[in-house]
Formats: C-alpha cells, sequence, structure tokens
C-alpha cells in the first residue's frame, strides 16, 4: 500500500494531510482542558501535564507545517518572517524535521532495537492518505460549524491528489 499511496499523491498533499492530523490533534488535546467536570479525578499536577502534552502536540503541527511551507516551495526567510526568528536559525531548528521527511521516502520504514518488527518513519497520513482524507474530512465535518463541504479537507487537496483517490462520502 505504501508504494500505491507514495505514487499516487504528491508530497505536497502529503505534508499537508500529515498537518491537518497535527493539527486536529492539538485541537482535540486542548478540548480536554476546557471541561472541568473531571478535575476532582486529577492528581495534583494533572492539569500542567495536559497544558505540556498540547505543547508537544504545538510544536509537532509547527513542524509538520513547515515541512508543508517547504514542500510548497516556501523559503526559510519566509517560514521564519512568521517564527520571528532569523532565516539560519528557522533552519537550524527546524531542518531535522525536514530531513527526516525526506530520508522517510527513501527509507519509508526502520527496524526497531529488537531488529524483527518494522517501524514506519512518516505518519500514517503520509502511508494512507484515503484514510486520512476520510478521517479528517469526517473530524472537521463533526467539530467545524461554519462547514458545508462534505469534504473539507480533501477538497482543497484536489489538484495535488487525483480524484480516484478520495473516498466516496455521502452527506
Amino acid at each position: 500500500m505504501l508504494a500505491r499511496s507514495l505514487r499516487s499523491a504528491t508530497r505536497q498533499a502529503l505534508a499537508r494531510l500529515v498537518l491537518c492530523g497535527h493539527a486536529a490533534d492539538v485541537v482535540d488535546g486542548a478540548t480536554g482542558l476546557v471541561a472541568t467536570e473531571n478535575d476532582p479525578d486529577t492528581g495534583p499536577g494533572g492539569r500542567v501535564s495536559r497544558a505540556f502534552q498540547l505543547i508537544e502536540l504545538a510544536e509537532r503541527a509547527l513542524a509538520s507545517a513547515v515541512i508543508y511551507e517547504r514542500e510548497r516551495g516556501s523559503s526559510w526567510a519566509e517560514i521564519a518572517q512568521y517564527l520571528g526568528i532569523s532565516p539560519v536559525e528557522a533552519e537550524e531548528r527546524l531542518a531535522a524535521n525536514l530531513d527526516g521527511w525526506n530520508t522517510a521516502f527513501v527509507v519509508p520504514y526502520r527496524l526497531d532495537d529488537t531488529g524483527r518488527k518494522r517501524l514506519p518513519q512518516l505518519p500514517t497520513a503520509a502511508y494512507d492518505p484515503a484514510w486520512a482524507c476520510d478521517r479528517l474530512d469526517t473530524w472537521a465535518r463533526n467539530r467545524l460549524i461554519l462547514v458545508n463541504d462534505v469534504r473539507p479537507v480533501s477538497s482543497g487537496l484536489v489538484t495535488a491528489m487525483p480524484e480516484k483517490e478520495f473516498p466516496e462520502v455521502t452527506p
């Protein structure tokens, strides 16, 4: 399936899907900090733990946003402008993520420490874009109030991915 998925979708489309997934993870992580009814069940420091997890999710989203922007041709100077740092600092801070992304297209799996299990190098969305589109379209339809499109995520990727790769969705 990896070969089919990687051949049928552009790297830019795959990077955008990964970013969509990481953004959804940030939203879902933040949602856990909104409700207060479970506070009595949370041990001391529990909300700090959840907030710290949110920072980690946001950093993952930032890294995938940088990968997407580089895939669509943005320069380090353009990216750095939004980070409030120099282009050299942006590249030093985030190039390792981009290197890992690029390497994963050459070596899509690595062996675990035991040498017996293959571990994917890319997020799931990059291996199975049709599944990711279906999941994220459903996620967006269920959470975003202003969405009238039955495919609010994948409809924007049509120019980057062939239509046949998108799941059929009925309203």
